[in-house]
């Protein structure tokens, strides 16, 4: 395997070829199982963003490329700071691969300065990636800052939608149910009534030492850590 030289003044053209000599079959069997598209081991990929450190115009021009191990060398260049809200939203349109996806989501647009924007925004969008996406945020706002959030509409919509929801959007909102039960006593009943009647990801295979996305099990196993 051809090692690529990558330094902070390294421009697109290189670190595509670094990425390139990257690609590995067993990763890529490994990688596509999860519905990602590439073949370059993640640690490898780090260390690749870690040689070229933050540089936001680079970023850019390696997202511009579409492809998927460039487009996470990008994100690991960025802050979240560094884009408006109309940049990310047209970058979540264009994630339709999961990797790509949930660290623009889980690295960039959480910490956004414009995250409460976009939560907004795609709440209800009828585009799944786009809802599944507000949900997420949603979530993290549980967790860290509930307050203004109507928690008991939000169970009303759960209740409602996920038991139909197409899977990605389910499994965000099988985890704001989750949160809000681990995060809210009084509302906790409901939220583990609502998850036994739904039995979204009652059968989801778990490995051992891990907690079951089963929002029953995940609510009272977190909240048994807590006490």
């Amino acid at each position: 395997m051809t090692t690529i030289e990558i330094t902070p003044e390294s421009s697109v053209a290189d670190v595509s070829r670094a990425l390139a000599a990257l690609e590995d079959p067993k990763a890529r069997a490994i990688n596509e199982r999860h519905g990602d598209d590439h073949g370059v081991n993640l640690t490898k990929l780090r260390a690749i963003a870690k040689q070229l450190k933050r540089n936001p115009v680079l970023a850019r021009e390696l997202w511009a490329t579409g492809g998927s191990p460039e487009r996470l060398v990008a994100l690991l260049l960025s802050r979240p700071k560094d884009f408006s809200a109309d940049e990310l939203d047209a970058m979540l349109r264009e994630s339709r691969i999961p990797k790509v996806r949930d660290w623009l989501v889980n690295s960039i647009v959480k910490k956004s300065p414009h995250a409460e924007e976009l939560r907004v925004r795609w709440f209800d969008s009828p585009e799944p990636l786009l809802a599944g996406s507000a949900w997420a945020l949603t979530s993290d706002r549980v967790v860290k800052r509930p307050e203004g959030l109507d928690l008991t509409a939000l169970l009303d919509q759960i209740e409602r939608e996920m038991g139909a929801a197409p899977e990605s959007l389910q499994w965000a909102m099988n985890e704001c149910l989750a949160q809000i039960g681990i995060t809210n006593a009084e509302l906790r009943p409901r939220a583990i009534d609502i998850g036994e009647r739904l039995q979204v990801l009652a059968d989801y295979p778990t490995p051992p030492g891990c907690v079951s996305p089963f929002a029953p099990i995940w609510i009272t196993e977190m909240v048994s850590r807590q006490k």
